[in-house]
């Protein structure tokens, strides 16, 4: 469960890996008192940084420590029905009846672009369910679109099914399912080849990225971001599509690279980063931005406020947050991630009214959101055990099921 202690996750994976607080403090090169406080419900939140040390001190994914994300929760039950139909359109049976031909005459492309579209709007709303009610009727609609016609109306309908899977691995991720999702991501870059879009393989290498990050191989997410960057670069820089999936790839090894802790190189990828979303303005914007990698000076300048909390730099994150001025693009899931992190700053300067205030514009902007970040959680249990009390505190701790 979201509020689920971050200690009490520590200590169960420590005693299943027959560690010692010692032990594990050796392990992940993390302190014994930061162990001892975790575990003690002293300290209620940990840097990424430090939860990638203990995750691999554990030897466990960083989702095992970050808690259950929204969807299924992981108490040993089985999987629902809309999460195993999700499985098996990603996954479909090996022997199956070829389409027929027919199938695919009631058809229309640009209508399945529209629910492929409409699909990732939901995901970023936070509306995952409804995602996993649709995601496998699209998916069969563009493999079938893919295998008939013309070589070029197979094509689109290869990049469909790209886009398709890689909203599958997202889902996934989401689900705290990353062995699926990179199984969704590797079929999206397969379709993606097919399709013959240049742009559209490295965009799911960025999806790639944020998988191994969650799975704690940060080196991999890495390599991987900085390789599909590469090749963006070499021809596709100069459109706006190319920049904005270019910088969302230096976004995405820029991130890896603080949660390695090496904040100074990371924010210098961000500046670089941050000074390319200011030519887009000057550029014509691309035909479907909801389908492209997230990328403008918003985005960029989200991202640095969150590296900067989470290297203990709050008056840093609000400096950065001050006066910003989102775009109309910038979905649910970016403006809550902003908000958690300028309240997470707050609290961290002392600031109590102020992590209050920013938590109760969360609340009425994207409660879906706010209900499953186990960061909102931390939040609040922080505020709690803290010397002020400020009005609005106790509203917060009985919407997110913090019991007193």
């Amino acid at each position: 469960m979201a509020n689920d202690h971050l200690g009490d996750r520590i200590g169960r994976l420590r005693r299943m890996a027959d560690l010692t607080q010692e032990g594990l403090a050796e392990r992940s090169g993390v302190s014994v008192d930061v162990v001892r406080k975790l575990e003690q419900k002293r300290k209620h939140s940990a840097r990424l940084p430090t939860l990638h040390a203990l995750a691999k001190g554990l030897g466990v994914e960083v989702t095992s420590l970050l808690g259950d994300p929204p969807g299924v929760p992981s108490n040993g039950e089985a999987e629902p029905p809309a999460l195993i139909a999700v499985r098996r359109a990603i996954m479909p049976p090996l022997f199956t009846a070829p389409p027929e031909p027919r199938d695919a005459e009631a058809l229309s492309l640009s209508v399945l672009w529209a629910e492929i579209a409409d699909a990732w709007t939901l995901y970023h709303g936070a509306e995952f369910s409804r995602v996993m009610d649709v995601l496998p009727g699209i998916l069969a609609d563009a493999r079938l679109v893919a295998s008939v016609g013309t070589d070029t109306e197979r094509a689109a309908g290869q990049a469909a099914l790209g886009k398709s899977l890689q909203l599958g691995g997202h889902l996934a991720i989401r689900m705290g399912k990353t062995d699926l999702a990179l199984s969704s991501l590797e079929r999206a870059a397969t379709a993606a080849d097919l399709s013959g879009d240049p742009l559209l393989a490295p965009m799911i290498y960025n999806s790639v990225a944020w998988a191994y990050q969650r799975q704690n191989r940060l080196d991999d997410a890495q390599n991987v971001a900085v390789h599909a960057a590469a090749k963006v670069e070499q021809s596709n820089v100069r459109t706006a599509e190319g920049i904005r999936v270019w910088g969302g790839l230096l976004m995405s090894a820029a991130t890896s690279s603080a949660r390695s802790g090496d904040y100074d190189t990371a924010n210098d990828m961000m500046r670089t980063a941050e000074q390319a979303a200011g030519r887009l303005a000057t550029m014509p914007p691309p035909a479907d931005s909801k389908l492209l990698s997230i990328f403008n000076k918003s985005s960029v300048r989200i991202e640095r406020v969150r590296l900067a909390v989470q290297h203990a730099r709050p008056d840093e994150a609000l400096n950065l947050a001050h006066g910003m001025r989102l775009s109309r693009d910038t979905p649910p899931s970016w403006r809550t991630w902003l908000l958690l992190d300028v309240a997470r700053a707050y609290t961290d300067v002392g600031d109590a009214e102020g992590a209050v205030r920013t938590l109760e514009r969360l609340q009425r902007m994207s409660p879906a959101w706010m209900r499953h970040h186990t960061l909102a959680v931390a939040i609040v249990n922080d505020l709690r055990s803290g010397p002020a009390n400020p009005p609005g505190l106790p509203k917060l701790s009985e919407f997110l099921g913090i019991s007193n």
